[in-house]
């Protein structure tokens, strides 16, 4: 079943929701770095690698939603699960550019670049991550 919104891949009969890449961020630090070559080559250096490593991520690091959790692929292979039964808070930074999720477990806490549609990711963990309010 393809759900309205095109970022967002889902398979009924396993409620899974796979999240699609977004290159925003990955686009904007390269983009960035062009121009600062002139005021800090080094600078501008780490900036441009930092968002070509993002682009790798974005191109290879895929986050499915379950019934019961998280599960984190790289490359086709799982690579982390994190059950929603553990999670205690998850934000979103930045609403009008998100650039950070942030979610934190009973035992960690974990914060991951937005590398995927942001506007997916936050349907997905209000339809699937309930935390309870005590």
């Amino acid at each position: 079943m393809t759900t309205s919104t095109p970022s967002i891949s889902s398979n009924n009969a396993s409620e899974t929701t796979e999240l699609k890449p977004s290159y925003a961020i990955p686009i904007v630090l390269v983009v960035a770095a062009i121009p600062l070559v002139l005021i800090q080559p080094i600078a501008a250096g780490v900036v441009g690698i930092f968002g070509l490593f993002l682009s790798y991520q974005a191109a290879t690091i895929r986050l499915v939603f379950t019934d019961v959790d998280l599960e984190v692929y790289r490359s086709q292979k799982k690579f982390r699960t994190f059950p929603y039964q553990d999670w205690q808070n998850w934000q979103i930074f930045w609403s009008f550019f998100p650039v950070l999720f942030y979610f934190k477990e009973i035992k960690s806490i974990h914060f991951l670049p937005i590398l995927f549609d942001a506007k997916a990711l936050k349907t997905c963990l209000e339809k699937y991550v309930v935390i309870s309010k005590e």
